[in-house]
């Protein structure tokens, strides 16, 4: 009677002396073409309706509901949809526009069209590469203060290491990108709040799937109106201080505003000022401090990748703190974060809505279909990564790089994240201050489920006890 209900997801892990396959789901075995249970179990977990077919280079199409919903893993079709005919292929899907408009309103994230090219020009020239060096005592200072923090707790306290992660992440984007203290209870509230915001969002827009190419608004419950409010609270509060003149004249709010009087066409009233300072801010935190939680459970399953850390980190830069200044001479961190994108992608789905009928290798594609590109398929093709279930940092050891198009964790194309490098020293600078002092350990009893909703995240956080070196 109960056979059409999602089945509780099987999680997947082994871990001898010389290898570590982390947690990830199990291959999908229900029957083909049994759309209607394969949606159910979507909406309880993306990443468990996978078979083993899906981890090949091709394309495939099926149906929902009359929907035509492709899926592109091969490496020459991504780049048929994320350069060459990316115009196409710019919108966010339907799902993820819902989901986050309500928070980011028209923010570059979600945006396409003319609001996406005038903003994304904006935002690319304030993190760009060039500008990452200059935010590098932030990311140091931040970081250290964390250090403290924990060292005034006692060995082998319990923290939730991922609720760790986004208050450091958060406080770095606060005082980055409003060059103002966030601070731990806003810090708190924030990662709180979004973590709310996640849990009563739906993985599946139905409305699409029947009919509504833009799918249907979000239902804002009062849950989801106190998540929202909270964080619009305290991101309104910091852009109004700075407006008043006590933010830092060097943020990336300080930018956008100077580059607004220059450019009145921008339209950056206020309203539109909290939206891509929100996205900046949400985008920027959470991402990293889904990377670092991730970090921190592989390292502590996998000792052999913890010792080559810490040896390289006492290699690099002695008994002293690492600064920014080091994360070039940090190959095997660098690798340890690089090989952490690639089994858990913080955004391990994405989905685009196509404007006009084309063709994606020979597949006929329809207007309004769904398009999928899902970074979780694509770093674990074994034609593409060898035993790619495995945690293997030495694959971005050596000057080794995967296939272009095969390595997409910050997504590809022009609609690449513009915050990457900022995002990849951030990870690299802080995994090296933390492990220089600490040891991060996860109960071997505990099970480690990954949990997709917006982002890529353990499943209830990551429970962790943390040991002085």
């Amino acid at each position: 009677m109960f056979a059409w209900r999602p089945r509780p997801v099987e999680i997947t892990e082994r871990l001898n002396d010389t290898s570590f396959e982390p947690a990830h789901a199990a291959y999908y075995d229900g029957k083909s073409g049994d759309w209607l249970r394969l949606l159910l179990q979507a909406r309880v977990d993306f990443l468990s309706i996978w078979r083993p077919a899906d981890f090949t280079e091709r394309v495939t199409a099926t149906r929902v509901l009359g929907r035509q919903i492709v899926l592109v893993n091969a490496p020459d079709l991504i780049r048929q949809v994320v350069v060459k005919r990316h115009e196409n292929y710019e919108r966010k899907s339907p799902q993820m526009r819902r989901a986050l408009e309500y928070l980011l309103g028209d923010g570059l994230f979600i945006s396409d069209g003319e609001t996406w090219k005038q903003r994304r020009a904006l935002v690319n020239d304030i993190v760009h590469t060039n500008r990452v060096p200059s935010f590098g005592p932030v990311m140091e200072k931040t970081a250290g203060e964390l250090v403290e923090r924990w060292r005034g707790m006692p060995d082998g306290a319990n923290v939730n290491v991922l609720h760790e992660m986004a208050g450091l992440t958060a406080e770095i984007i606060s005082r980055s990108v409003f060059g103002n203290n966030l601070g731990k209870e806003s810090a708190d509230a924030v990662t709180d709040s979004f973590t709310s915001y996640q849990s009563l969002i739906d993985s599946i827009n139905l409305g699409y799937f029947i009919g509504f190419d833009e799918g249907l608004p979000v239902l804002r419950t009062p849950s989801l109106r106190r998540s929202v409010k909270r964080i619009h609270r305290i991101i309104d509060k910091v852009v109004e201080d700075h407006l008043a003149g006590s933010g830092d004249h060097n943020s990336m709010v300080e930018l956008l505003i100077r580059r607004q009087e220059r450019s009145p066409e921008l339209k950056l009233d206020l309203v539109a000022l909290r939206n891509e300072a929100a996205t900046i801010f949400m985008a920027g935190h959470e991402t990293t401090a889904a990377t670092l939680t991730w970090a921190w459970y592989l390292l502590s399953r996998a000792g052999w990748a913890e010792q080559a850390v810490h040896e390289e980190i006492a290699r690099v830069c002695g008994d002293r703190t690492p600064t920014i200044d080091d994360v070039p001479k940090l190959d095997y961190c660098r690798a340890v974060i690089e090989e952490t994108l690639r089994l858990y992608p913080p955004v391990p789905i994405l989905a685009r809505q196509t404007k006009q009928a084309d063709t994606i290798g020979d597949m006929p594609i329809e207007p309004a279909s769904l398009v999928l590109i899902v970074p979780w398929l694509l770093h674990r093709t074994p034609s593409l990564f060898e035993d790619p279930h495995l945690f293997r940092p030495e694959r971005f050891l050596d000057g080794r790089r995967p296939v272009p198009y095969s390595y997409i964790p910050f997504a590809s194309g022009p609609r690449v994240c513009p915050g990457m490098n900022f995002g990849l020293t951030e990870a690299i600078l802080c995994l090296a201050v933390l492990a220089q002092r600490f040891r991060v350990r996860v109960d071997a009893g505990h099970k480690v489920e990954p949990l997709c909703r917006l982002t890529l995240r353990p499943k209830g956080g990551l429970p962790v006890t943390l040991h002085r070196r």
